[in-house]
């Protein structure tokens, strides 16, 4: 700060020195010969002064930090938030309305397959369930009589009593045919043939009756046979729901995995549709990865994407994206794009459900020119930067950038390995101007 006080432009100083110098020789000339060695100890401290103040000036200019355009491998990702997801579930919910009976493990325990998990109080419906067995034995036994065209014994009995009153016309039609050959023959009277008739014509009125009586046994089966046929249906359907019912009342693990999720306990009440239980193979997971729609357009499936969790610092999981999305959602402000990344669990530690960080990496290249993001200026696609010179003063240089992580950008033109470019600070840098050059990070 010493130096920065005393340096001023030092144009009019050396001016002044020169005109000063020139009086005194001037003045020394006309004087004795003695004099002329004070002449040259003035020459001398003029000299030592000009320089003095040549330094002071130069010192003016300010410090500026500059870092090397260098070839390095460079990753470009794009970083958002997810859910983990387990891959395949098995979701046991309520199929009726109940209460928790019993329950035989605990949340975050490894199950077996066709172990049991829980209990729910299944007593109404088994008592329903025998009802309807019920139910339905009286309902194929109705089928039965309709299909044999009425009750078994009033057809049993009318089939019978139009037997016998068929056999008893037939008897009379052949005795009237005799008494008419009788009475032609005058073998017998006309009153008995008169008789005759009068009967045959009261039982074949009694065959009709029954003949009548037998046809609306049968059009009466056949309406009870559709409403008997759909009584039975209807028993079946309720006799297979309720079996399920009793079934589902005991929830066994289909698969090998990880208990995640038990929210009830035993004696509480559930409603239908409600989650009782829900186990997963942990080992593999499914991260939805939430990305903003503008970072959409580089995203592939197969890349690859670091998982961190809050909840286990310094541990990180890999994968890989499955399918990128095909439509945007609104996630609260945000316009985002739902990613699937499988990700390898094999400790079990990431959890269904947590909220998690993902990095995903869609460029990764080697040996490529780096330049620091502070040393970047301008809007895409113009942008520039200040390159210092041997000579320490800064040109503005237009560049070209590929890839960018959150630190450098990939120069793909104009810069070359070794250049120095001035990196953003304190110091508004412009082209053409002079600086003192100090290495990022040494200051």
């Amino acid at each position: 700060m010493a130096r920065l006080a005393i340096g001023k432009p030092c144009s009019r100083l050396l001016q002044f020195s020169e005109i000063w110098g020139n009086r005194r020789l001037a003045s020394e000339q006309t004087s004795a010969g003695p004099r002329k060695s004070w002449v040259a100890l003035a020459a001398g401290i003029v000299v030592v002064v000009a320089v003095v103040l040549i330094l002071a000036s130069r010192d003016q200019a300010p410090e500026v930090q500059i870092a090397n355009v260098k070839r390095e491998s460079l990753s470009a990702s794009i970083s958002c938030n997810g859910k983990v997801e387990p891959i395949e579930p098995f979701i046991s919910r309520a199929q009726f309305a109940t209460f928790i009976q019993k329950v035989e493990v605990t949340e975050g325990q490894s199950v077996r397959k066709g172990q049991t998990l829980l209990v729910l109080d299944s007593e109404t419906q088994k008592t329903q369930l025998a009802k309807a067995r019920a139910d339905l034995l009286t309902a194929q036994e109705q089928l039965r009589d309709a299909l044999a065209g009425g009750p078994p014994d009033q057809v049993a009995q009318v089939n019978a009593d139009l037997r016998k009153a068929q056999i008893a016309l037939a008897d009379l039609q052949k005795k009237q045919e005799e008494l008419q050959k009788l009475v032609a023959a005058k073998a017998a009277t006309q009153d008995e043939l008169d008789q005759n008739a009068s009967k045959l014509a009261e039982q074949n009125a009694t065959v009709q009756m029954l003949e009548q009586k037998k046809a609306a046994l049968a059009a009466e089966a056949g309406v009870n046979r559709q409403s008997a046929q759909l009584a039975v249906e209807e028993q079946e359907d309720l006799i297979q729901t309720l079996q399920g019912y009793v079934r589902s009342a005991t929830v066994i693990s289909p698969i090998d995995g990880t208990l995640y999720s038990l929210p009830k306990r035993i004696g509480d009440y559930v409603q239908v549709g409600e989650p009782l239980a829900q186990v997963a193979d942990l080992r593999h997971v499914r991260v939805r990865a939430f990305v903003d729609e503008p970072d959409l357009g580089v995203l592939a499936p197969g890349q690859t994407a670091e998982i961190t969790w809050d909840g286990l610092p310094g541990h990180v999981w890999y994968g890989k994206t499955e399918a990128v999305p095909e439509q945007v959602t609104m996630l609260g402000v945000r316009s985002v794009g739902e990613v699937l990344c499988s990700v390898q669990n094999d400790n079990m530690k990431l959890i269904p459900n947590v909220n998690v960080d993902v990095k995903i990496q869609w460029s990764d290249q080697d040996s490529v020119l780096v330049v620091p993001r502070g040393a970047v200026h301008g809007d895409p696609p113009n942008y520039f930067v200040f390159v210092m010179d041997s000579d320490d003063t800064l040109h503005q240089r237009a560049i070209k950038l590929g890839i960018a992580n959150p630190t450098e950008f990939q120069v793909v033109a104009g810069l070359e390995e070794g250049d120095r470019v001035a990196l953003t600070g304190d110091v508004a840098l412009r082209d053409g101007m002079s600086a003192h050059p100090v290495e990022a990070g040494q200051r």
